[in-house]
């Protein structure tokens, strides 16, 4: 059975696309079966896989409300995943699930049918606490949390977990962190080296090894509408999502450990007691 991954963080700017266009992208580089869906308006997980949002006919706005087999609406990209592409059509979607049915398990009741068809299913979360990463949480086994080592991503990582501890408790019990992602990260500066040292000291393992840099050619890869493998596979941010997937991949061979919950109330700003 498929491992569903909701890549998910409110605050903007932390890298979630691009971790989640990346890690698919390496997990089908290590021959998994990855599905890759695009939970956001704005499409950009989309268009970074090389797929143009705007001539979609079907979306995952269909799954959501109308209740299309997910098998209908995928598309195979060129990075070696398959896609639920979105646009801006989802923007209605939050608004058509208020009065809808089991409003927050569409997602969940979509990948039912296909998650033994997978290795790796990853969601791209939109940067809010809405319906739609409401949908997101309920379906998956694991939230994997991109944060940019600075003061305002521990606030934000703050209303997250409470978030999280909300769904866990009252609509996905099996729901975990899977891990805290240290993304554009520069050793060069001191409070990102603050901020690495706070989460590893609170979260322990629950902090991906991996690091990803600071690093120009991941930042140019999605304007050409490809991975950084695609892009350039010998740069820092390709080999750094290929090291990501390998912790993925060893720790999903290895079984989750139940471990303690992370509480909201644990995060310390830098400079607190």
């Amino acid at each position: 059975m498929g491992k569903i991954l909701a890549v998910a963080n409110q605050k903007g700017g932390v890298g979630k696309t691009t971790s989640s266009v990346n890690l698919a992208a390496s997990l089908a580089a290590t021959r998994r079966k990855t599905l890759l869906i695009d939970l956001d308006p704005q499409g950009n997980a989309t268009m970074g896989s090389g797929v143009n949002k705007s001539e979609q006919t079907r979306t995952i706005f269909d799954v959501l409300v109308d209740e299309v087999p997910v098998e209908e609406v995928r598309i195979p990209t060129e990075a070696g995943f398959d896609l639920l592409p979105a646009n801006g059509d989802l923007t209605a979607a939050e608004v058509m699930l208020l009065d809808a049915t089991n409003k927050e398990r569409r997602l969940e009741k979509a990948l039912d049918r296909v998650r033994n068809v997978y290795d790796f299913i990853i969601i791209d979360c939109p940067p809010s606490l809405n319906m739609l990463t409401i949908n997101a949480l309920v379906a998956a086994d694991g939230v994997v949390i991109p944060i940019q080592c600075e003061y305002y991503a521990l606030e934000g990582l703050t209303a997250l977990l409470g978030t999280i501890e909300k769904i866990r408790s009252v609509l996905n019990p099996k729901l975990q962190i899977d891990g805290l992602l240290r993304t554009m990260y520069d050793p060069r500066i001191a409070l990102a080296n603050q901020v690495s040292s706070q989460l590893t000291q609170h979260f322990g393992d629950k902090v991906y090894r991996t690091i990803i840099p600071r690093n120009v050619r991941l930042a140019e890869a999605p304007s050409h509408g490809l991975s950084a493998l695609q892009y350039d596979q010998k740069s820092r941010g390709a080999v750094s999502y290929l090291a990501l997937a390998g912790e993925l991949i060893r720790r999903a061979e290895q079984g989750s450990k139940p471990g303690q919950a992370i509480s909201a109330t644990e995060i310390k700003t830098p400079g607190t007691a």
